[in-house]
């Protein structure tokens, strides 16, 4: 399936792990919300989306050591957003135990309070992985960062779409296809 040539969502996420995706570092995100039940599959709202960094509540005793290079401790969102980045989801797994996540621990730069936070948070509804393929926009895009786009939201709308044509994949097929069934093997086991 070809990339679109622009989008005019955003999914909002740590700036940390925008740049892990961004890097291929990981190729995972986790999630509770945004998604719903049709025909029996558990499906995205928006599958193919671009990386809107966020600031205000990264915690550097959530992120692995080798994810803290780059890390920008602020008290306010900044009033412009830089979207370098895309990402399409492949794949949509409901966790079920932390077992997994352990299972996968290379794969992803969270520390295990993040991880138990994410099962905690309001427990009776499941966690999701996802599994991301990350594309690099040709060129990065600045955003005026709105009050539309403040709070604690998974989406944003933006107010134009952003053209995407001429993205590149971070990692090639061959390279993302490996980490997914590798990431797929891994936690299916639990």
């Amino acid at each position: 399936m070809a990339f679109p040539t622009s989008l005019p969502i955003a999914l909002k996420e740590w700036a940390t792990v925008c740049r892990a995706l961004e890097t291929g570092r990981q190729v995972i995100l986790l999630r509770k919300g945004g998604i719903y039940e049709a025909a029996g599959e558990f499906e995205l709202e928006n599958p193919q989306f671009l990386l809107f960094p966020t600031y205000l509540h990264q915690n550097l005793k959530m992120l692995k050591a080798q994810a803290h290079e780059g890390f920008e401790a602020v008290n306010a969102e900044p009033g412009e957003v830089r979207i370098a980045a895309a990402g399409a989801v492949s794949d949509i797994v409901q966790l079920r135990s932390r077992a997994q996540l352990e299972a996968i621990d290379t794969e992803h730069v969270w520390t295990p309070p993040l991880i138990d936070m994410r099962f905690n948070y309001k427990p009776d509804n499941p966690l999701y992985l996802l599994l991301v393929r990350a594309y690099r926009l040709p060129r990065p895009v600045v955003v005026r960062n709105t009050p539309e786009y403040a709070g604690c939201k998974s989406w944003v709308p933006l107010g134009k779409p952003i053209e995407t044509g001429g993205a590149v994949p971070v990692l090639e097929d061959v390279q993302y296809g490996t980490r997914r069934g590798g990431i797929l093997d891994a936690i299916r086991r639990w």
